[in-house]
């Protein structure tokens, strides 16, 4: 009964706020504040229930609606809506089931038109699939009927609030301080560097913190779906972002054209955040024409798997001899970063490989850092106290031309 009377008390106060648009966030809060106040004095409410009332509405106003407190959590890190009476969380790593749920499915929707249209993205049956982005950099995906059986489905990948740096990493146990030096040292002497791993593993927060290392004067040209990259140190960047296809079904502009464009744009640096298709043979046609230092990302159980897509990649859409394309790969890129997550849900660094020469067969890697996750060979102690058990520097850079030149003339 409660529960019905505070619902019916949303509806009211929403029907009684006009052109809720115009106004600004604290109109809207004091507004918002006094209505519940004589709400509250006519259904006698308790002090709790008028604020719990106050920040509904306000959320439904200005928010997230229902989404927002677990947007305010930090320990969520992602948030799973399957449907609008099914709403699933990430914590420390493992899938939970919260007890929220949206009122009916239009109030799903409606939110999800909200989210879109704040960045000009278009969502609906005939186009029901959509990636967006939050005001403050969270991964936005939409998957909407009749694609979507369940009913609407929209997750979120949350942004990180606080800016993550390699000590944290460190701190954490994802890496080791010699690991940290070595990635600082490469990116500043413009390695090209391919950062891989699974969905979650953590590839964008390697990519944001990577990204910091490069210096302050260099042009800096990023290229995304949905940005969310944090390029904090950089004062000389130019951000572009993916369009999709407007109602009609023209007007899109891939990441593709983007990366072609760039190199009009006389970059020092091209950041590509995340290669899925046919843009791979311009990100790597990139690198290869004097791009020294450009990063990217790409989804891959290993770093021999993400050589593996990258030629799918290129053989899909050019017709392309396989010793042509992995010559494309080997003088691209100079290093591979595979990341991933262990048994008990840690994000680690596994491995970091240098790209050496092809074969007949394959693209050759000398592996520098390596995580070695075989758990019989860690004592409880080694998991629980050294942050840097398990990691083994297994190789020594072999291609040390750039860190020379670098070295150079910092001198």
């Amino acid at each position: 009964m409660k529960t019905e009377l505070i619902n019916q008390i949303k509806t009211d106060i929403h029907g009684q706020i006009e052109e809720a648009y115009r106004l600004s966030n604290n109109e809207i809060m004091e507004m918002v504040d006094e209505l519940v106040r004589l709400n509250g004095q006519e259904y006698a409410l308790s002090i709790d229930d008028k604020i719990q009332i106050s920040k509904d509405i306000y959320n439904e106003l200005r928010g997230m609606a229902i989404l927002q407190p677990l947007l305010d959590d930090q320990a969520v890190t992602e948030i799973m809506v399957n449907g609008f009476d099914a709403i699933y969380v990430e914590q420390s790593g493992q899938l939970i089931k919260t007890n929220l749920s949206f009122e009916t499915k239009e109030k799903l929707e409606d939110m999800i038109q909200k989210i879109v249209s704040g960045i000009n993205r278009l969502v609906n049956e005939a186009s029901p699939i959509c990636d967006a982005r939050l005001e403050d950099g969270s991964r936005v995906n939409v998957v909407l009927p009749p694609i979507a059986l369940n009913g609407p489905i929209l997750t979120i990948r949350k942004f990180a609030k606080g800016m993550i740096t390699m000590a944290d990493l460190v701190s954490w146990g994802s890496a080791t301080s010699e690991m940290a030096a070595f990635l600082k040292s490469v990116v500043e002497a413009k390695y090209n560097i391919f950062i891989c791993g699974g969905t979650g593993s953590g590839k964008t927060t390697l990519l944001n913190i990577l990204s910091n290392y490069i210096l302050a004067h260099e042009r800096i040209i990023t290229i995304e779906d949905s940005a969310e990259l944090q390029l904090k140190k950089v004062d000389h960047i130019v951000r572009l972002e993916a369009r999709n296809h407007n109602m009609e079904g023209i007007g899109a502009i891939t990441i593709r054209d983007l990366i072609k464009t760039s190199l009009r744009m006389r970059p020092d640096r091209i950041i590509v955040g995340e290669v899925r298709g046919h843009e791979a043979i311009d990100m790597l046609q990139a690198m290869n024409t004097g791009h020294d230092g450009s990063l990217s990302t790409g989804h891959a159980n290993s770093v021999k798997d993400m050589i593996a897509r990258l030629e799918t990649m290129v053989l899909l859409h050019e017709d392309m001899p396989m010793k042509a394309v992995r010559n494309q790969i080997a003088s691209a890129i100079d290093l591979f970063i595979f990341v991933g997550r262990t048994k008990n849900y840690e994000r680690k660094i596994l491995q970091i490989s240098e790209v050496i020469s092809i074969t007949e067969e394959a693209i050759e890697l000398n592996p520098i850092y390596e995580y070695r996750h075989d758990m019989n060979q860690l004592t409880e102690h080694d998991l629980t106290e050294d942050r840097s058990a398990g990691f083994l520097q297994v190789g020594q850079l072999q291609h040390t031309e750039k860190l020379i030149l670098w070295g150079s003339e910092r001198g």
